[in-house]
């Protein structure tokens, strides 16, 4: 009997400690004297703050207090937020990629910060710093459900540095308030903060989260109370103008200029909570290139934004719809388009602007409008883009999302079709997150406007995901009519109807090399409404995916397929092959294990074979990457895919390559040089890469860039061009 009452103690106590964590909170006392952040907590100012502390272990278990704890404290003055942290290490063995800025936080050590300033569980601001004083900032959106709501794309000024000591180190941070939006007035903000430490191969959170849930979703947060009110900040109006010198040489067109470019950006405070984007004449030779890709299939890769003026709050812009199969607005569809030879070059920007914000505490808006030159001996025309968006909050965390966009040509062209004039698309969505995250889905319904399209205009979807710790499950529902347009969207095909279901179960054995494994079972099925439901294709997957916790892991998957052939296709992409015919049906199957090493080491790799059949034969592949970390200055990596595809003839077979080495070097936090080579010749080119960045000043560059193309099937250069930009960001 007494063992049950001590039994039943604990559990209340447990429990109590349990609700007491749920409400987890602390006070951040304004003072009057500014903290220079040198890493070295040593201002008396951080005697008087409240520290967070007792962080819960995430990873390997989410159970119980972290074996290294963390120390947070927080002050403000009228301008500025003060973050003081003390981490407490097993050792000063540190696992850190670079000194560059915006680090990946995963497998080095390092600790981030998240702000949820309006209090909705939706979008938070992130701020990050590891043991060498390195930084990070970025954004999180739809309530960090996945990683399509993360980004360190974003960026803005702030300080911060890091003091390594015996055992721990600190930092600290200073982060005007201006470089938050809030709503005047403001008493408390969600907080949340995550650490990585690869010594005790432990990660923690303030917060309790159960490791089936993203270790940045905001669902979990405390609260961080301010002594008293926030008030009206005026944040600063940034002008960031940019010099670009480009000398470049087209080998095919045996064309060679070099010209000048100026332009630049304004960034215009509108309120506390609003931002007015102002472009004129943008240039983004500074940003980095593209990962190229091997594609096997008949559809277009979508390939991540990366340009700043894009960035901020994305997720109102290019969330709306299915993200794989029916995106209405995609922003990199702004700034290319196609010569008449059927390639994508670049269409230059002339200007726009960007307004994107709170207006309210539930209410979102977006409005963007971006004009692009026309280019005549290409058959290009001037295009005048814009997207207006909003988004109100209903039912806690949900959101119903509406959108206009517009693509419309000002003026008549000869070459271009009357179809192509214009083209709209308006939409209504429904954004489903519960409370605890453990449900969460989509629902829409959108119709595109173009001259004389037909009738079977709509893009419909519903998504409706469940997430517990042991069972995950979803059903994806995408109708795409065979009229659908969106040309400033990421849409892969039309006339489909698609299911798509995924069910895991997860298992979380104790006392095991084994952290966590699942098995999976994901059928897709695809059927073309237009020709009476005729099944074009599916997948029918299975996988067993384990997670060890030396942080290595082993996923075994086996797919069965279907294809049915609409048109003629030639998977192997080459010249003068015999495509396979179309109103064909082919089955096949495939393989596939993977080896992914901990990613701790200075050494690390990942390989995953795969073997099946192909359409009508067989295909081999073979995926890895390897990297070598020489601490802090430089890392090296290496990815390579391998396939070789083998038809019957008359039907070609191929051995495609894609190779692409890396190494990028940190002379310091301020100096650094990257160069990318990428072999491929399903593309039949030879790229290189190189970039030197100096940042001179907080967010001002001068950059070098050096690219250099080549044919790989007769080896002859294709263009080379070299830029030297100076970018300054400058506040008024």
């Amino acid at each position: 009997m007494t063992r049950y009452i001590s039994t039943i103690v604990l559990l209340l106590f447990f429990f109590k400690i349990q609700a007491q964590d749920i409400n987890k909170s602390f006070v951040v006392k304004q003072v009057n004297t500014q903290i220079e952040p040198d890493g070295i907590l040593d201002e008396p100012q951080w005697n008087t703050a409240v520290p967070a502390t007792n962080f819960w272990q995430y990873f390997p278990l989410d159970s119980i207090q972290a074996t290294k704890q963390t120390e947070i404290k927080m002050l403000y003055d009228n301008d500025n937020l003060y973050v003081g942290i003390t981490v407490y290490t097993a050792g000063n063995d540190y696992a850190i990629q670079s000194l560059k800025r915006d680090f990946r936080a995963g497998n080095s050590d390092n600790i981030t910060l998240l702000f949820d300033t309006f209090n909705d569980g939706n979008n938070a601001f992130l701020f990050g710093i590891n043991p060498y004083g390195v930084r990070r900032e970025g954004l999180v959106s739809g309530g960090g459900l996945n990683l399509n709501g993360f980004t360190i794309s974003w960026d803005v000024k702030w300080k911060g540095d890091s003091e390594i000591y015996d055992g721990y180190y600190t930092s600290e941070m200073v982060i005007p308030l201006t470089a938050f939006k809030f709503k005047e007035g403001e008493t408390k903000w969600r907080f949340n903060s995550y650490r990585f430490d690869t010594q005790s191969n432990e990660n923690s959170t303030w917060m309790n989260i159960p490791q089936n849930q993203n270790i940045y979703g905001l669902t979990f947060m405390g609260d961080m109370i301010f002594e008293n009110p926030l008030g009206n900040y005026r944040t600063p109006l940034a002008f960031i103008p940019y010099i670009n010198t480009i000398a470049q040489e087209d080998f095919e067109l045996n064309d060679t200029n070099t010209t000048i470019k100026v332009g630049g950006d304004v960034k215009i405070p509108i309120g506390n909570s609003m931002n007015l984007d102002v472009t004129v004449n943008p240039d983004f030779s500074q940003v980095e290139v593209d990962d190229q890709v091997t594609n096997l299939t008949r559809f277009e890769v979508s390939l991540p934004e990366k340009r700043q003026f894009f960035i901020d709050n994305s997720d109102l812009f290019g969330s709306f719809g299915g993200g794989r199969d029916a995106n209405p607005f995609f922003s990199r569809r702004i700034g290319i388009a196609k010569d008449t030879a059927d390639n994508s070059i670049e269409n230059k920007i002339i200007g726009g602007v960007r307004l994107s914000g709170k207006v309210n505490k539930s209410l979102r808006l977006g409005f963007l409008n971006l004009q692009t030159e026309e280019d005549l001996e290409m058959n290009i025309a001037s295009n005048n883009n814009t997207m207006f968006a909003l988004q109100q909050t209903v039912f806690g965390r949900s959101n119903i999302g509406m959108f206009f966009i517009n693509r419309e040509t000002l003026k008549d062209y000869d070459f271009q079709a009357p179809e192509d004039r214009y083209n709209r698309v308006a939409g209504v969505d429904y954004n489903l997150i519960s409370d605890n995250n453990v449900w969460n889905g989509k629902f829409y319904v959108h119709k595109s406007f173009a001259h004389n399209a037909g009738s079977k205009d709509l893009s419909t979807g519903a998504f409706l995901q469940y997430n517990s710790r042991n069972w995950n499950f979803f059903e994806d529902l995408v109708y795409l009519g065979n009229d659908f347009r969106s040309d400033l969207g990421f849409i892969r095909r039309t006339d489909i109807f698609k299911s798509a279901t995924m069910i895991e179960r997860i298992f979380w054995p104790e006392n095991s090399a084994l952290q966590t494994h699942s098995f999976q079972f994901f059928p897709v099925i695809t059927w073309s409404p237009d020709t009476n439901f005729t099944k074009t294709d599916y997948d029918l997957m299975g996988a067993w995916e384990s997670k060890f916790k030396d942080q290595s892991e082993i996923n075994i998957g086996y797919s069965h397929s279907y294809t049915y052939l609409l048109d003629e296709f030639d998977p192997t992409n080459t010249d003068g092959a015999v495509a396979l015919p179309s109103e064909v049906g082919y089955h096949y199957n495939n393989v596939s294990i993977e080896y992914q090493s901990d990613g701790r080491k200075r050494f690390g790799f990942k390989v995953e074979p795969s073997y099946g059949s192909f359409f009508n034969g067989d295909r081999f592949s073979v995926q890895g990457e390897m990297y070598l970390r020489f601490q802090p200055k430089v890392f090296l990596i290496m990815k390579a895919n391998y396939d070789k595809i083998t038809l019957p003839a008359p039907y070609s077979s191929a051995d495609i390559w894609l190779i692409s080495p890396k190494i990028d070097v940190t002379l310091s936090k301020s100096i650094f040089w990257s160069t990318l080579v990428q072999y491929s010749n399903q593309r039949d080119n030879l790229g290189f890469n190189s970039r030197l960045q100096w940042r001179f000043a907080p967010l001002s560059d001068l950059f070098i860039v050096y690219n250099d193309n080549y044919f790989v099937n007769v080896f002859e250069p294709k263009f080379r061009s070299i830029n030297l930009k100076l970018t300054y960001w400058l506040n008024i």
